[in-house]
């Protein structure tokens, strides 16, 4: 480059080759405006400003004259600067000037981050930025030149920005946090550098700094501008407070954007005019719910998917879809199911997803608060289902297909689809059939089109039976379609032409796959692999495969993934149809017998790996053979499939097999819990409970109460946990069940401690500790222990607790159990730093801390890092304790804890209250009141209110003194020691 203005003047690629203030000034400013003429005035008043003497002009000329000299010494063109009647310009190409190179450059860099290519935008970035050597034009004190400069230095720290965005996305934190505290300190005023310093700083786990770095920069707006920060900055202070930026920061989204689309078909033909009208429409007129309905088998979701790719490089962040089953034999898929598979899809894990849908869906329009996004919503049963699914703000797009109009939502622009043109269906006919074959005839390819009334799914179905079959005309197609019977002949008249499609291809493959076709719809899951349909038609498994093969070959079956095989909906009517006509009902009963018998003894297998007790005992399975192997899929096998044992739970009681309904519900139970699914635990057990009753099995609807009450405690809905617990051990007294008993008992006693009647849980455990006696199994002896010193440690009996847990120890340690001794050596550092041991209390919490992250207790882990971060905010150390206390959230929120997430949000507050940031202390306490109100969490609601008393003591002692009365009435409901501090508060307050 010959010419440099970002940094000190440069000429000819060294920076002292123009001494002379006056032609620096002069030259500064031809080069602020490249290739334009500059006007004399302008030069006047920027080398002279107010004062130019008479002779200014002539001696602007003689600045000229110098610098045209200069730079023929250092070999540039004698025409760089060129002389106007209006004033003087300087020539430069494409190359010459590093402030020109630079806007290319970003330019660039911004098309590839908008198009995705975030690692090709950072290398570009990056380049754009190293071309700077220091403030634009430094050394030249002109005004003028200072001015423009200014602009250029204003472009150079919002590119800086821009790149740090990528970065973050990325994964580059760490790499930015000293380049962006260097930022800030050079500019204190910037909103969006703080911002990012904060993101940073938060997502490589310095929150403390984070938070400090918030305060800073409030108190330098308050002081210099007299204002509070801005909204985004502010918004993103609360959402460091609340922990969601350690939960899922820029970090958890880094990396290769989000593609959940379908597979696009390549040979998309006959919708052109309408995906150009859609795509002018979302490109130009900015329209971003766009709603696409038409009848079954019009081609709605292709259409939409072929949409979602042309416009995808204006929404590079994530491309979505899920179906919501509106016009399926699956019930519509609830809001709260779909917005829960997005967030997944966004990469949020499952146990992170809130419960409630209000926080679900605040969670899924925050998540695309900053990307831009195409959502793709299939199927939709009418307005009120989708309407909650739409995002906020100008930056993502909605694409929804539906059977029916969308008439209610207030939003969006409709698109009826029709069936397709004549000549657009021929065409569509001849690329799947082959060109020639179709233009040979095109009477009959026209009449072929005609008895697929138009369909693009008709049309394919009957396409590729031609092209399976070479020695076909296409009017033998033609006549055979004339020729079919109608099995869907109640249907309306465009979809006849689809059956006659789908007829023409069932009654060309074999016997066998026509009967592994029809059974095929027994099956309730979307996807299954060859071992359902060997389970179903009685098959061996290569014979099953080879089914499945010709069903794919002949478009009945889609291979969606390798191995995983699925129906359309259309073709999966026309499969129960034919199955109700040509199978008994009697065999179709006994193939759904073998269907659940089979996910149920898989299941079954697989899970007693996961829960050594709890599970029912089995008869022998149909197909051993089948389960054997399939069981040695083990977890994955259950991830897979967990969405087809929901729909088996429900698919058993419809149809009456109800011992399989609520073993099945049960089965499910490990993979619903631990992995998050409370929605489908819910309604798999609620569906057991109701099979068990209506079975008159007592200890089967005693077993869906006692996994349901798993799902109210991991809510903290303590009060239902308790019932459903109470109902399942007066059940399991009354059958005499010891060690199912001892089992629910022990969960009752937690439940009663949880929900702060500490008494009555005493007196369970009291009462399990005589049928402990009885037991011979030494797992129910820990379990007792365990829950038991728990309990003390939470009422304040520490000494009793110690005494326990030290039991629990030593039996953890004969049984070789890794967990109860984690359980046990945390219980007794909680219970010694109550009672002032501190150094042995210590030791034990991390040596508790240890065992449970070695055996993956991340609930357990969360409880032991806020003991850990209380011990360091008693001893003077809130920063430590702030971490690890951020720490603690971060597990609760893995183990999906509600509570447990209170718990780290209150402690968290008041390390943060410690270090002197009183209204950010305070609004934290007032998010966890919020939450542990809606989850009835009383110790955690007195925690938070004793913690804004204490924000508060020093500035509104009265508004502080009604909080503590308030805490204090809610801890002596509890019963917990935490009352006498919240006493000792009141007494200062006066």
């Amino acid at each position: 480059m010959r010419f440099g203005i970002l940094g000190p003047l440069r000429v000819g690629g060294g920076e002292a080759t123009v001494t002379a203030g006056r032609d620096r000034t002069v030259l500064a400013m031809l080069l602020l405006r490249p290739g334009r003429v500059v006007p004399v005035e302008d030069l006047v008043d920027a080398v002279w400003e107010e004062r130019p003497p008479a002779t200014a002009r002539t001696q602007l000329q003689i600045c000229v004259s110098r610098l045209r000299q200069r730079f023929a010494a250092l070999g540039l063109p004698a025409d760089t600067i060129v002389t106007d009647p209006a004033g003087y310009g300087l020539r430069v190409e494409p190359d010459d000037l590093d402030a020109e190179t630079f806007a290319r450059t970003v330019e660039t860099a911004r098309a590839e981050a908008a198009t995705g290519r975030l690692t090709d935008a950072r290398h570009r970035f990056r380049a754009a930025l190293a071309l700077w050597r220091g403030p634009a034009l430094a050394g030249i004190p002109a005004q003028s030149v200072r001015r423009r400069a200014q602009t250029l230095d204003e472009q150079r720290l919002a590119v800086l920005e821009e790149c740090v965005d990528v970065e973050l996305r990325l994964r580059r934190a760490a790499d930015l946090v000293d380049e962006l505290t260097e930022a800030v300190d050079r500019n204190p005023l910037r909103e969006r550098l703080r911002g990012q310093l904060m993101l940073a700083l938060s997502t490589v786990g310095r929150h403390a700094d984070a938070l400090a770095v918030y305060r800073e920069g409030r108190r330098i707006y308050a002081e210099e501008l007299g204002i509070e920060p801005g909204a985004a900055l502010q918004e993103l202070h609360q959402r460091l407070l609340a922990g969601d930026l350690a939960l899922g920061g820029p970090e958890s989204r880094a990396g290769a954007p989000v593609r959940a689309l379908p597979r696009a078909i390549s040979d998309f033909t006959g919708r052109q005019q309408t995906v150009a009208r859609l795509v002018k429409e979302i490109e130009e007129e900015a329209i971003r719910v766009q709603l696409i309905d038409g009848m079954a088998g019009s081609g709605k979701t292709t259409l939409a998917v072929q949409v979602a790719g042309a416009v995808a490089d204006r929404f590079p962040d994530a491309q979505l879809f899920v179906d919501l089953h509106g016009h399926s034999e699956r019930s519509p898929v609830a809001t709260t199911a779909a917005v829960a598979t997005l967030l997944r899809q966004l990469g949020v894990p499952p146990e992170r997803v809130p419960i409630d849908l209000a926080d679900r869906l605040a969670m899924w329009r925050s998540e695309l608060a900053d990307r831009r996004a195409v959502v793709v919503l299939d199927n939709a049963a009418d307005a009120g289902q989708v309407a909650p699914l739409l995002p906020n703000g100008p930056d993502c797009l909605v694409l929804i297909t539906s059977r029916r109009r969308l008439v209610g939502l207030d939003s969006g622009r409709p698109s009826s689809l029709p069936v397709l043109e004549s000549d657009e269906a021929v065409d569509l006919l001849s690329r799947v059939a082959g060109v020639e074959r179709v233009t040979a005839e095109p009477e009959a390819a026209a009449e072929v089109a005609r008895r697929c009334g138009h369909l693009p799914l008709a049309l394919r179905l009957a396409g590729a039976r031609l092209a399976h079959r070479p020695r076909w005309r296409v009017a033998d197609l033609a006549e055979r379609l004339a020729g079919a019977s109608d099995p869907l002949a109640e249907l309306v008249a465009g979809e006849r032409s689809v059956a006659r499609a789908f007829a023409l291809s069932y009654e060309q493959v074999s016997p066998v796959a026509q009967r592994v076709f029809r059974l095929l719809a027994l099956h309730p899951g979307a996807h299954a692999d060859n071992r359902v349909p060997a389970v179903l038609a009685e098959l061996p498994l290569p014979e099953a495969q080879d089914a499945l093969d010709e069903l794919v070959d002949a478009h009945l079956v889609e291979e969606a993934e390798p191995g995983r095989y699925r129906l359309h909906d259309l073709i999966r009517e026309y499969a129960r149809m034919l199955g109700a006509q040509r199978e008994t009902a009697e065999e179709r009963r006994a193939a759904t017998a073998r269907l659940l018998d089979f996910h149920l003894h898989v299941a079954a297998t697989i899970v007693k790996s996961l829960e050594p007790v709890g599970l029912h005992p089995l008869p022998e399975p149909a197909r051993p053979d089948l389960v054997a192997a399939t069981a040695g899929l083990g977890r994955q096998w259950l991830e897979e499939n967990r969405p087809t044992l929901t729909a088996l739970v429900r698919l058993a009681e419809n149809e009456g097999f109800l011992r399989q309904c609520w073993q099945l519900a049960r089965v499910g139970w490990a993979m619903n819990f631990y992995g998050g699914h409370l929605d489908d635990l819910v309604e798999t057990h609620q569906i057991g409970l109701r099979a068990a009753g209506r079975l008159g099995d007592d200890e089967a609807v005693a077993t869906m109460f006692n996994y349901l009450a798993s799902a109210d405690y991991r809510r903290g809905r303590f009060a239902d946990a308790v019932r459903r617990m109470e109902v399942a051990v007066g059940i399991y007294r009354r059958l005499g069940r010891l060690d199912e008993l001892g089992r629910a008992l022990g969960n009752l006693g937690t439940a009663y401690g949880v929900d702060g009647r500490p008494r009555q849980a005493i007196e369970v455990f009291e009462s399990l500790a005589v049928l402990t006696r009885r037991l011979v199994d030494p797992t129910a002896l820990i379990n007792w222990l365990n829950n038991l010193s728990f309990t003390l440690v939470g009422i304040g009996r520490y000494d009793e607790a110690v005494r326990m847990s030290r039991n629990q120890m030593v039996l953890a340690r004969q049984l070789g159990n890794l967990r109860q001794l984690g359980n046990a050596i945390g219980h007794l550092g909680m219970a010694r730093r109550q009672r002032g041991e501190r150094g042995p209390a210590r030791r034990l919490l991390g040596a508790g801390l240890g065992l449970k992250r070695r055996v993956g207790n991340r609930y357990g882990e969360g409880e032991l890092l806020n003991e850990l971060g209380v011990m360091e905010r008693e001893d003077g150390r809130p920063e430590p304790a702030a971490g690890l206390h951020w720490e603690a959230l971060v597990a609760m929120t893995d183990a999906g804890d509600m509570v447990g997430q209170c718990a780290s949000r209150n402690l968290l507050a008041r390390a943060i209250l410690d270090q002197g940031d009183v209204a950010s202390a305070l609004d934290l306490h007032r998010r966890v009141l919020s939450d542990a109100t809606r989850l009835s969490a009383r110790y955690e609601q007195a925690r938070a209110l004793d913690g804004m008393a204490r924000c508060l003591r020093h500035t509104d002692a009265d508004q502080a003194r009604r909080y503590a009365v308030r805490a204090l009435a809610l801890f002596r409901q509890v019963e917990t020691p935490d009352q006498r501090d919240t006493e000792k508060l009141l007494a200062e307050l006066g």
